[in-house]
This record gives C-alpha cells, sequence and structure tokens, in this order.
C-alpha cells in the first residue's frame, strides 16, 4: 500500500479531503488542478477593498473538517478556527413578519410561538422527528457506499428497512411540512431547506425534513477569515503531509489498459498512477475523459439541481447595517421553483439570500462598509438568454430588498460582480452550472448517483458533489472519506 501512487483529478474540497486521507493512509498522492487555486466553489476574490466567499456560504457540521486533521495526526488550530453562530439566519416576509431564526432549537420553537400560527411543542416534535430521520439513515446513504452488498448487511440497514414508513418518502417535502406546522410562513421557512441540496420542496420527498436537524441540533458556524479558509486549511494540511499539487494542469483523459484505470494524460504526456480518482463532475467526466468507456447515461441523464445567480455588492457607507446572514422570501414560492425546475426564467418576485461577513471579519470590506452576498436560485444553464435574465433579476431583486428594508439600495452599491450558471460551469466544470451535480427530486435519487467506483474498471473512483452521497460541504467530506475507505480495501 505505501508503494501505491494515485492521482486525484480537482482539487475540489472532495478532492483535497480524498487526498489527506489518501496520504495518512500511506498512498503517494498527487492532485491535479485546472484552475491556479483550490478548493473548486469554495473559493473567493478581493477587489476595491472588499473580499468575497464566492461559493457555498453556509457551515455546518464541522466534526467533518476537524477529523481529516486527527487521521493527519496535526494539530487543527494551527490551521484553522471557526466559532458557533447564535443567530442562524434573520427572515424577512412580504406580509411585514421577521423572525431571528436562533441555533438552540428549544428557544428556537419558543419565538416561532410567538411569531407563527404553531405550538412550541409542535416544532420540537417536528425536531425530534428530523433527528430520527437522520439518525436512521446516517450511516446507510451518507457515510458507506450505496452500491456494495457490504453495506446492506448491517444491523443500521436493517433498521432504516424497518422503519422506513416513518421516513415519509412517499410523501413530498412541502407536503410533510403543510401537514406537519399548518402556517404557511413557517412551512415556506421549513421547505427552504431543500434548496440545501439543489431540489424543489414540491418534489423532493419528505425525508428531506431530516436537513433542518444538521442546522438546528448541529449548530451553524462561521470560519475565521470566511468560508474559504475551510478549503485553504485543507490545502495547507495536504501540502504538509507530502500531498504534491500542480495547478493550471488540465487533464485531458483518464488512461485505462484491459479494463484498468493506470494514469491520466495531460498535455499529450502520459502520467501512470496505480489508482485514479475524478474530483471532477461526472458528466464531464464522462463526455472529456473517458469518452472510449460506455457511459451510463441513464445516471448522466438525471434532472440537474438548482443554480444560483449571484451579486457580490459593496454597500456603501450611508447604509445601516444588518445582522449577519438575512434571508428574503418571495410572495410565491410554488411558482418559483416551478420556474426553476421547468428550467424558464427567473421568476419576478424571487427569493434572495444575503450573506454579510464584514461584521465578522475585518479586511471583508472598508471602514463601516459591508459585502453583500447577494443570491437567487435559478435553473442550471440549457440555453437560456442569462444576460436578459441577469438584467431582469437585478432589477427585481433591488425592488424586493429595497421595499422590504425602507431604503433604496440602487445608489449604495458602489461595487458589483456577478456569478451565473456560464461561469460556475466554466469554472468549476459542474455540468450545466448545477451547484449539486443532479437533483433529490426523486424518491430514488440517492440510488440514482453515480457511485464513488467502477465496477468495469478497476483502481477508478469518483468523489465530489456529483456523485454519491451528494453536494454540499459535509456530503463532498464524506464522499472523500468512502472513497479512500473503499481503496483502502482494495489495494
Amino acid at each position: 500500500m505505501k508503494n501505491q501512487s494515485v492521482v486525484i483529478i480537482g482539487a475540489g474540497i472532495a478532492g483535497l479531503a480524498s487526498a489527506i486521507r489518501l496520504k495518512a493512509k500511506g498512498f503517494k498522492v498527487s492532485v491535479y488542478e485546472a484552475n491556479s487555486y483550490p478548493g473548486g466553489k469554495l473559493a473567493a476574490f478581493s477587489e476595491n477593498g472588499y473580499r468575497f466567499d464566492m461559493g457555498p456560504s453556509l457551515f455546518t457540521m464541522p466534526q467533518f473538517v476537524e477529523d481529516l486533521f486527527k487521521v493527519a495526526n496535526v494539530d487543527i488550530s494551527n490551521y484553522f478556527q471557526y466559532k458557533k453562530k447564535e443567530v442562524v439566519c434573520n427572515y424577512f416576509y412580504e406580509d411585514g413578519t421577521t423572525f431571528s431564526a436562533v441555533a438552540d432549537e428549544k428557544e428556537f420553537a419558543k419565538n416561532a410561538e410567538n411569531t407563527f400560527n404553531v405550538k412550541a411543542e409542535d416544532l420540537e416534535t417536528y425536531f425530534k422527528q428530523s433527528k430520527r430521520k437522520y439518525d436512521l439513515t446516517a450511516s446507510l446513504f451518507l457515510e458507506k457506499s450505496l452500491h456494495k452488498f457490504s453495506t446492506y448487511f448491517s444491523k443500521d440497514t436493517l433498521k432504516a428497512i424497518f422503519n422506513v414508513g416513518s421516513l415519509d418518502i412517499d410523501t413530498t417535502l412541502d407536503a410533510y411540512n403543510s401537514k406537519m406546522l399548518k402556517d404557511e410562513r413557517l412551512v415556506q421557512f421549513f421547505n427552504r431547506f431543500a434548496t440545501y441540496n439543489g431540489s424543489s420542496p414540491y418534489q423532493t420527498p419528505g425525508i428531506m425534513s431530516m436537513i433542518p436537524h444538521l442546522e438546528q441540533y448541529f449548530g451553524t458556524y462561521f470560519p475565521k477569515g470566511g468560508m474559504h479558509s475551510i478549503s485553504m486549511s485543507l490545502f495547507q494540511l495536504a501540502k504538509d503531509i507530502g500531498v504534491d499539487f500542480y495547478f493550471n494542469t488540465k487533464v485531458e483523459r483518464i488512461i485505462t489498459d484491459k479494463n484498468k484505470a493506470i494514469g491520466i494524460q495531460i498535455s499529450g504526456e502520459k502520467v501512470f498512477s496505480d489508482i485514479v480518482v475524478s474530483n471532477s463532475d461526472i458528466v464531464p467526466t464522462y463526455r472529456k475523459l473517458l469518452k472510449e468507456e460506455k457511459a451510463p447515461e441513464k445516471i448522466l441523464n438525471q434532472p440537474r439541481s438548482s443554480s444560483a445567480l449571484i451579486f457580490y455588492w459593496g454597500i456603501k457607507k450611508e447604509f445601516r447595517q444588518l445582522d449577519l446572514h438575512n434571508i428574503f422570501f418571495s410572495e410565491d414560492y410554488k411558482t418559483e421553483f416551478n420556474y426553476i425546475f421547468n428550467r424558464k426564467e427567473v421568476h419576478n418576485d424571487p427569493t434572495v439570500y444575503i450573506n454579510i461577513t464584514s461584521k465578522e471579519e475585518k479586511g471583508d470590506a472598508p471602514e463601516s462598509c459591508e459585502n453583500w452576498f447577494t443570491m437567487i436560485n435559478v435553473p442550471s444553464n440549457t440555453g437560456q438568454d442569462w444576460d436578459k435574465i441577469i438584467k431582469q433579476a437585478r432589477e427585481n431583486i433591488i425592488k424586493k430588498v429595497s421595499r422590504l428594508l425602507k431604503e433604496d439600495i440602487s445608489k449604495l452599491i458602489e461595487f458589483e460582480a456577478i456569478l451565473d450558471p456560464r461561469t460556475i460551469e466554466s469554472k468549476t466544470q459542474s455540468y450545466q452550472g448545477a451547484l449539486y451535480g443532479a437533483s433529490s427530486n426523486n424518491k430514488y435519487a440517492a440510488f440514482l448517483r453515480h457511485p464513488n467506483f467502477k465496477s468495469s474498471i478497476k483502481n477508478l473512483y469518483f468523489c465530489g458533489g456529483s456523485v454519491h452521497p451528494g453536494g454540499g460541504i459535509p456530503l463532498c467530506l464524506l464522499s472523500g472519506k468512502i472513497v479512500s475507505d473503499l481503496i483502502a480495501k482494495t489495494n
């Protein structure tokens, strides 16, 4: 094992996690990245005195990051620090309702009782059921390969099967929330968690009501240095333990011989390796890197998750500062999601998510200014007129936010950069700019994701948000663990 070499295609968060774990297990690991930086979607940029995290803006389940430092036998405090948030986010509704979602479950339930038409004990029951669903399924759907028979011969799997009736897989998340919570504003609140894996609450199954458990039970956190510090700390850890990195290096194909992966090709030259791991999106992995292999068309043609349109705004000094993490809801949530998943243009009153970090981190914005990460959910890129959509969406967002805050923000924007599905696709190779690979709108979606290995090609593995177990920071980190465990068992 110690003499075996591994090449990893892509330095995204899953690629970094795989590299660290495999190096800690004694493999010789090299990572090849087309971009000039690590992190994939978990990147950042600075301009005109503002610093912006470009991608994910929510940090949950830090234990998965901590575990990487443990397996490397390195003190995490020398690389990465974070603090728990007391208020997760603030919600603004068109009817004037505002609600601060606190991290503590009991306090959340009590505050919600005073704001919405709900009893605190009903919310506590909701959270208990969310935890039960997570506890029943986490070891099966998140922590192991779904595509190995050994996964199904365990006590945890049998327990999940016997309790399948309580997982609400035959109803939608919206139907489940409507039954449990009644108040339309609160239903909309919990429907929003479908966006955490790029799905529609009107299509994804009710089992997804486990997602609030990740936020309310495990908590949300803010990393020192911003979200980008997650990827940068893992990159530094990987380098320090001996992983080799090659940036600005585009892999042209995965070399196979007699149904076995034996290396990669770069600029026409072959780089041989005992094991190959692709952290690239599964669709371009097959379409570009494995052209000679038969592609699993049913898997590759699964509907994509939602994408994002993000405006990075530098807000001038005159504006009163808001608390960190503000979310503004639309009046017609269902119409918005019909637009997104029918691949139409953006609804004219979209949900707007704004993340502000300047109060958390000095240097993220000039004195008394704020950096706004302003995002709406949009369809993945299938050839829409994005220039037209961006112009329309910008006008609608400014009108909506100004209306809810009772202040015209248009004159306060002194800096702007934009990220849309086209640029997400070009920068990260995410097919159609989808943030989470395939959507989870089908109750069998977990089984329809590509496995972390290819049974017909020995020594070829896959990690990242487009394969099992899914997208988002925690699942990508788990993807790296699954891959490293599979490799260690068979090599």
